[in-house]
């Protein structure tokens, strides 16, 4: 059996894993056009940027996705593009900070692989939770959809279908669901960008910005976005993960935040939920980032007016299916945790995440961890807990669909 690293893919891979992360980005994204008056071109134009930084930094499909502690609390207070940017500008600056002064490699070491396993759970969790949201309740942004049991239905047949065949199964159902949304959206002659202007700055939405949007998203940038995405690329990757550091990420994200704040659009991140999507369907190298950024830079300069009407018709059970699939590939990284004490603590982080701020559980997970010398010791399973840290084995190239 081979190893996740040993398979370069190929340009069919990569094709089809750039689109496999599209089940979180799109329906946030239409969401903060609609409620929130983003402009479609300065939310898609740093993410596109952001890819194709990925792609070249990393030579790896590392994701980029919607800081989602933000863009709930934004969705959910109804805040301005202005408040939105400024805590792009505001996390943008300090994770790039922290990234150059080489913090986050100190911080990582401090991190107990349980607790990294259990923030990855919790991502898992939260995106099928997301994937359920969707069929029972659609966002308005969305237009008319299939009712939930049939949506339901329809969304469980191509995760079974993804499982089987999941290159070819995600390059049909692309194309049938691309079909559909530009007859669904219609014929629109609104070709350019959407209009973008920057933000107005004052210490009122500043404020706003830092209580209510960045103090909730950074501890989750932290460990989900710089440290957990990390050590899913050297879980999948191995060896060819060597760039994917943690203050490398914080680089990355934090400069695109500040592209993305300067034009009013999304705060984003990595993500580690998008490395297993992206690995899921495909994606090996750089090609994969390369491509996805280029389509995004595509549809922001080209298809920004017309984003709207055509995005919105875009089928629900495909985005449920990418949501799921990904899910359930990043809550499989759990079992590679050999230690029956790591897996009791990972399990208790990611199931107690649906109840508690993930934010708050990492705390707890890790003063636990370093004053209860009971977790830190004992014999393994199977492994000892140096080999867990090693790049990944035979058995998760076996759990990923490999």
């Amino acid at each position: 059996m081979t190893r996740p690293d040993s398979d370069t893919g190929t340009r069919w891979g990569a094709a089809v894993g750039a689109v496999a992360d599209l089940g979180v980005l799109l329906p946030i994204v239409l969401l903060l056009v609609v409620r929130n008056g983003l402009s479609p071109t300065a939310i898609l134009l740093p993410v596109g940027v952001l890819y194709l930084v990925a792609g070249a930094a990393y030579r790896l499909p590392v994701p980029v996705q919607p800081m989602k502690a933000m863009a709930a609390v934004a969705l959910a207070a109804g805040l301005s593009a202005d408040v939105i940017a400024a805590a792009a500008l505001t996390v943008g600056g300090l994770f790039l900070l922290l990234g150059c002064a080489g913090l986050l490699e100190r911080c990582a070491r401090l991190m107990p692989l349980a607790v990294v396993r259990g923030v990855q759970l919790a991502v898992g969790l939260a995106l099928a939770k997301v994937g359920y949201g969707l069929v029972t309740t659609p966002a308005a942004a969305f237009g008319p959809q299939p009712p939930p049991l049939l949506a339901a239905g329809a969304a469980a047949i191509l995760v079974g279908v993804f499982a089987l065949y999941p290159r070819v199964g995600l390059a049909v159902a692309m194309l049938a669901a691309l079909a559909w949304t530009v007859l669904a959206g219609g014929a629109s002659a609104q070709l350019g960008p959407a209009p973008v202007s920057p933000p107005s700055l004052d210490m009122a939405s500043l404020g706003t910005a830092i209580v209510l949007l960045v103090i909730p998203q950074v501890p989750l940038t932290l460990t989900s976005s710089c440290i957990a995405t990390a050590d899913a690329a050297r879980l999948y990757y191995g060896p060819r993960a060597g760039r994917v550091s943690p203050d490398r990420l914080a680089k990355t994200l934090g400069g695109a935040n500040l592209l993305a704040g300067t034009l009013s659009g999304m705060p984003m991140c990595h993500g580690s939920g998008g490395v297993s999507a992206h690995y899921r369907f495909g994606g090996r190298t750089g090609l994969t980032p390369a491509l996805a950024g280029a389509g995004a830079i595509v549809v922001a300069l080209v298809f920004g007016r017309a984003f709207l009407d055509h995005a919105a018709a875009f089928p629900l059970p495909l985005l449920v299916a990418l949501l799921v699939v990904a899910a359930l590939a990043h809550m499989r990284l759990v079992l590679t945790l050999s230690r029956r004490r790591d897996t009791a603590v990972a399990l208790c982080i990611g199931l107690a995440s649906t109840v508690v701020g993930l934010a708050y559980l990492v705390v707890v997970g890790l003063v636990a961890w370093w004053l209860l010398p009971s977790l830190r010791t004992g014999p393994t399973m199977a492994r000892d807990s140096a080999a867990e840290r090693r790049p990944a084995t035979a058995e998760v190239a076996t759990q990923s669909g490999s």
